[in-house]
């Protein structure tokens, strides 16, 4: 039919499922962009005697039933294949959509990783964090994570702060760093609240940095800069 969904209609040709970053949009998951390859899931892996843009990328081996009338792998197959295909950057955000949106327990994708002994897929699993609440903010704890190993301090994402309120993370217990949503300061609203928890959080000593999606998506060695001096207290040239 003219409306069917060449994704589908591979894994159907291919006698496999839909998974990886190509089922993210059908269980809601983070992820930037649709991959220009379709990912399967699949029985036998890969099928011989083809390559090529258009041939699907294969994963090997399927644990959990189906999607019961869609071609379509079960969201913790997808969840493992992506862990295993993807590099860190896109699998941590997917994974913790994952977790938020599905319920998906870490202590139980940990074990089964445990048990199948990829030690390398369950580092990437071991920077999932739940807290997080949107593509951004998942992709910004990546980058805050390096820092905070660095310089060794603590990030505390969704953090309260006294007199501030909930904010997006909290490092070294002094820098405050906002993820502003794609609708940031669409109404006089929301300006005049960001900008009085700003002023709270100057007057109780704290610092803050505010950074919007499109920053940490194409300039994330600024970000990285500029956390990293406010942290050290060095001033920026």
């Amino acid at each position: 039919m003219p409306d069917c969904r060449s994704d589908y209609l591979a894994a159907i040709m291919h006698n496999g499922v839909v998974s990886c970053a190509s089922a993210a949009r059908d269980y809601g998951l983070w992820i930037r962009s649709a991959p220009r390859q379709v990912h399967l899931g699949c029985p036998h892996g890969y099928l011989r005697g083809t390559s090529g843009p258009a041939t699907p990328l294969f994963h090997r081996g399927l644990r959990y039933p189906a999607h019961h009338t869609l071609p379509l792998a079960a969201v913790e197959d997808v969840v493992f294949h992506a862990l295993r295909c993807l590099p860190a950057n896109v699998a941590v955000p997917l994974v913790a959509s994952a977790v938020r949106v599905h319920g998906l327990r870490i202590e139980l994708l940990e074990e089964d990783l445990l048990a199948r002994k990829s030690g390398r897929v369950l580092t990437t699993l071991r920077l999932v964090d739940p807290r997080v609440e949107s593509l951004p903010e998942a992709e910004a704890l990546l980058l805050l994570l390096e820092i905070a190993r660095e310089l060794g301090v603590d990030v505390e994402p969704q953090a309260f702060v006294p007199g501030v309120g909930r904010v997006d993370f909290l490092i070294a217990g002094f820098l405050i760093i906002e993820i502003d949503g794609l609708a940031y300061h669409s109404d006089r609203a929301s300006a005049r609240r960001d900008r009085g928890r700003n002023n709270a959080a100057t007057l109780y000593g704290y610092r803050c940095l505010r950074y919007v999606p499109e920053t940490v998506w194409n300039e994330p060695e600024r970000i990285v800069a500029e956390i990293r001096a406010a942290l050290t207290g060095r001033v920026m040239r």
